[in-house]
């Protein structure tokens, strides 16, 4: 099922698993990827439906994914950004042998607001993408992208870097981006913090208008509160949600303080 389904590998060292977000594809890392692989081997996924796994027919869906990724890929710490981060929050509590080491990169367990959870985004602008998708493909895209940018102090680099990327491996299926909003809108994973058992760390843009840092935060608290395992928040000052974009250096910076796996 997963045959089609892209991982690049590159760099030495100890290796570590890069997942985008949604409508991207792990190109859209390759900033960070010139910092970090002098000193990791990167393996870099390309989520079902996405870039050059396109027509992978893998379901964007949790167990889906980690089934098919832990099929491919050895044991490593899995950093995810955005939607990625859930993928990678999920595959840590579900596999802590496979992966030892969690980071969220401006990724929140749970991106909706409710009556419990005031560190969200209203559910209507999830439905209004999902809406826009049927009547204009690419515009509804272009806005998600201005809304990952939006906030940062470099919005106009940022905006420029997403557009350019977005499509350089193509364009994404229709089904999958539809199943990826769904999973941004429904999916609330705060339980699983108090079920995590790995070293977490949680890097979050204080201008993110997508994932309010404040989720992040207090996920950390919420896992160092349950006991099972040290988490540490980092926020970028003048960052949005892609700060790997416009800020590398700080995120550069905060991976090289990357929690310990359990392994060591």
């Amino acid at each position: 099922m997963s045959a089609s389904l892209h991982i690049a590998t590159s760099g030495e060292g100890p290796p570590l698993v890069l997942i985008h977000g949604w409508a991207m594809h792990g190109g859209v890392f390759a900033p960070l990827v010139e910092r970090l692989r002098t000193r990791h081997t990167l393996h870099l996924v390309d989520l079902p439906g996405h870039g050059l796994s396109r027509d992978d027919a893998t379901p964007l869906a949790f167990d889906a994914v980690c089934d098919a990724l832990f099929a491919r890929l050895p044991p490593a710490p899995w950093l995810g950004w955005s939607l990625g981060g859930m993928f990678a929050l999920h595959a840590a509590v579900r596999d802590p042998a496979r992966v030892p080491a969690l980071v969220a990169l401006c990724s929140s367990p749970c991106f909706v607001r409710g009556e419990d959870w005031r560190f969200g985004v209203s559910p209507e602008i999830f439905r209004d993408f999902a809406r826009g998708l049927a009547d204009d493909y690419r515009g509804t895209l272009d806005r998600f992208v201005a809304l990952e940018a939006f906030g940062s102090d470099h919005a106009k680099d940022e905006l420029r870097a997403l557009r350019a990327g977005l499509f350089a491996r193509g364009e994404p299926a229709a089904r999958v981006l539809v199943d990826g909003l769904h999973l941004l809108e429904t999916v609330d994973q705060r339980p699983l913090l108090d079920a995590l058992r790995v070293p977490s760390l949680w890097i979050a843009g204080r201008r993110d208008r997508l994932v309010d840092p404040r989720a992040m935060r207090d996920a950390a608290a919420r896992i160092d509160a349950a006991g099972h395992a040290p988490a540490r928040f980092v926020q970028i000052e003048h960052a949005g949600h892609a700060p790997f974009l416009t800020h590398v250096d700080e995120v550069d910076a905060a991976l090289r303080d990357m929690p310990a796996t359990t392994d060591g």
